[in-house]
């Protein structure tokens, strides 16, 4: 793990706490282990997520597929809603639901800046405490 991506991970648990969140980074995250583990895992009793944390100065961010499938995996045997949190360097964090990341022919994912800020959730509806009303507007 790179000190960029640790230096996220570390920023999003801080902000989880600080939400009143119990969270924690998976210190087997990154290949260490064979078992499917998210970067990050957080709850509050009421909602319980698991963590994909990516970061990039870029206008998108790929993902390999192994990543969102062992996501999953652990997300669907902890009870867990899996998320790609991504931030996008002077943005704020944006968190996405896998199902709208675009797959590429290689079979991997592929997260743009304007998806992630179109269809992707701030922290507070995250968890719970807000909900974004988003207008259409392509009528």
């Amino acid at each position: 793990m790179s000190k960029k991506g640790s230096r996220e991970e570390r920023e999003l648990v801080n902000m989880l706490w600080e939400a009143d969140c119990a969270a924690m980074r998976a210190p087997a995250s990154g290949g260490a282990t064979k078992n499917p583990l998210p970067d990050v895992i957080a709850g509050n009793g009421n909602i319980y997520l698991a963590i994909e944390v990516k970061s990039t100065s870029q206008e998108r961010i790929y993902i390999d597929s192994g990543k969102i499938d062992a996501l999953l995996e652990f997300s669907s045997k902890f009870g867990a809603q899996p998320y790609v949190g991504a931030k996008f360097k002077r943005e704020k964090w944006r968190f996405i639901s896998i199902n709208h990341l675009y797959k590429t022919k290689k079979e991997n994912y592929r997260l743009d800046k304007e998806l992630a800020f179109k269809k992707g959730i701030e922290l507070d509806e995250l968890i719970g405490r807000s909900k974004q009303i988003k207008f259409n507007s392509n009528k």
